[in-house]
């Protein structure tokens, strides 16, 4: 079918809440994608983190077909042989005590919210209906009605009221506005590491740990969403690792699919998480058998096959190398292991307009509030492919003057 064919189908038929570039993808093998032309891109996209493996990795591909042909889906409504393993392996990596599987990440950071506000009334006393929880300007956790409720961006909210109460925003990065803001209704901190969303957003130094050490002497949760700063993209298994922080609540998404399918943990200690009794939560295909193995083999090639250590030191050469870049246009780089921000003038280039060019030198990417480009390739990037993604974009900024 041809491109036209295509985009004209998608327009027609398709609702639009999205803006895709001008080209059609039938296949990825890597860090690489192809066009319905054979022509080859290197994604610098890697799907928001959910190929953080790569496309198509082998052995994630092998354990999907294997389940496949057992037993797919047979919801929480029995036992399966898929679940205990993958919830395990992904509470001994993080030190949680007990995980709840969903699917997508916004999900996991609903369970988040409802394990917060019923904790907050079983063990604080409060009222139901009376906690808040403080959540970031700039955030970006989902487009839930109640997630976009604490949006701080009008266009993610308009149309939607009414809206869900019971948030309270302060700006990110400023423990003081933080601390002012803690309240006796006060349940939960909710926060990102870093805010992708925002633009590669990283906090000051020592803020996570500061937010940790309040939230313990408030006797307050701290949740923290690691649905894409999580899973070895910064260079550390989580974000909060970085400053050594354990949080209360943690959500994980997007790479723990390992590029195949959507899954997701809120993962918690033991009284947070004990909140939910039979009832009070679920999902008809979260925690699925096909699901947990995949997410399973997700977390066994993350650490067998090095992919933290990967992104660490191919993620700092990468940043170097694009921090050394100079273009008038260009304002700043910035970011952690291979979660990396270009930001741009708006005056002299749309953000949008620099994916188009770069699209043309051969890598794929996606802007972000018309001024950030994303730089967040597969941790499976080899150096040379660092080569090849700083050229894509030394080749697109010189085709801006």
């Amino acid at each position: 079918m041809s491109f036209a064919k295509v985009m004209e189908l998608e327009d027609r038929y398709g609702a639009s809440n999205y803006a895709p570039l001008d080209i059609t993808l039938v296949r990825g093998e890597g860090c690489h994608v192809y066009d319905e032309q054979g022509r080859s891109y290197l994604d610098l996209m890697s799907a928001y983190s959910a190929l953080s493996h790569g496309h198509a990795h082998p052995r994630i591909v092998a354990a999907a077909c294997d389940q496949l042909h057992k037993l797919s889906v047979c919801s929480r409504a029995f036992y399966c042989g898929t679940l205990g393993p993958f919830l395990a392996r992904a509470c001994e990596l993080t030190g949680m005590d007990k995980a709840l599987p969903m699917n997508s990440g916004a999900e996991a950071v609903e369970t988040a919210l409802k394990a917060a506000r019923k904790w907050a009334m079983l063990e604080r006393g409060m009222a139901d209906g009376e906690a808040q929880i403080i959540v970031m300007e700039g955030n970006f956790h989902g487009r839930t009605i109640s997630i976009i409720s604490f949006s701080s961006e009008n266009a993610y909210r308009r149309g939607f009221a009414p809206l869900t109460d019971g948030f309270v925003s302060v700006p990110y990065g400023d423990i003081d506005a933080l601390r002012q803001a803690i309240n006796p209704r006060t349940a939960a901190v909710l926060l990102e590491p870093i805010q992708g969303e925002a633009g590669i957003r990283l906090p000051p130094p020592g803020w996570l740990a500061q937010v940790r050490e309040l939230c313990t002497q408030k006797k307050i949760l701290m949740l923290v969403d690691e649905i894409q700063t999580g899973l070895g993209r910064t260079g550390d298994l989580l974000a909060c690792d970085h400053e050594q922080v354990k949080p209360d609540g943690l959500m994980l998404g997007k790479a723990l699919g390992g590029g195949l399918l959507p899954v997701s943990l809120f993962l918690a200690r033991k009284d947070l998480m004990d909140v939910f009794t039979p009832g009070d939560h679920g999902s008809t295909f979260g925690g699925n058998p096909l699901a947990a193995r995949v997410g399973l083999e997700a977390l066994n090639v993350l650490m067998e096959e090095h992919l933290i250590d990967r992104a660490r030191q191919h993620g700092a050469l990468l940043l170097a190398g694009l921090k050394s870049l100079r273009h008038p246009a260009l304002r700043d780089v910035r970011g952690r292991g291979l979660f990396i921000g270009m930001e741009f003038d708006p005056a002299q280039v749309s953000a949008r307009h620099f994916c188009q060019l770069l699209q043309k030198e051969g890598a794929l990417s996606k802007d972000t509030h018309g001024t950030v480009v994303r730089i967040c390739p597969p941790l499976t990037l080899s150096e040379e492919e660092v080569g090849q993604a700083q050229g894509c974009i030394e080749r697109a900024l010189a085709a801006l003057r």
